[in-house]
């Protein structure tokens, strides 16, 4: 599973409430929920403005910590976020990711990344290549389970493809 897109750089411990402010926690449309995608970090208004479909989140480390809200990667996902890369996340954000079916991947250098650099990711391999630069890196995968979770969409939709 290839993805391409644009990327929007955030920085080390980007928490939940950051990626999905709790004041919109009573929202349930997945669509309403997208709109607030990021919000709440110093670049929430640039980029609710200009991420486009395909367009890929690299982060530093403890990506997703704080609550374990699940309305985060809900809203990643919905506003068209293809993948999200990070040098670590909070455990049960990454979790939530696998069981949203939103992909993830660890790569130990998301600095090589830079804003707006184009990149085709392998979800499935972890090969990363930035076409803007012109470099090639390799970041770590989600396990076997994991990832055939992710490419069924998430966990009720793995459930029923096994049942």
């Amino acid at each position: 599973m290839i993805v391409k897109g644009r990327v929007w750089r955030f920085g080390d411990d980007i928490d939940t409430d950051q990626i999905y402010p709790g004041m919109y926690l009573p929202l349930t449309d997945k669509s309403e929920m997208a709109r607030h995608a990021m919000e709440g970090t110093d670049r929430g208004s640039e980029f609710i403005e200009g991420v486009k479909a395909g367009d890929i989140i690299v982060a530093g480390k403890n990506f997703g910590c704080g609550s374990s809200r699940e309305h985060a990667p809900v809203a990643i996902k919905g506003i068209g976020i293809s993948v999200v890369i990070a040098r670590s996340f909070a455990r049960i954000f990454h979790r939530n990711c696998v069981n949203m079916g939103l992909p993830i991947l660890l790569f130990d250098d998301p600095d090589r990344l830079a804003d707006g650099d184009l990149i085709d990711v392998d979800v499935t391999t972890g090969v990363i290549e930035n076409t803007t630069r012109g470099e090639k890196f390799t970041a770590q995968t989600l396990s076997t389970l994991e990832l055939n979770i992710m490419k069924a969409g998430g966990l009720f939709a793995y459930l029923e493809e096994i049942d």
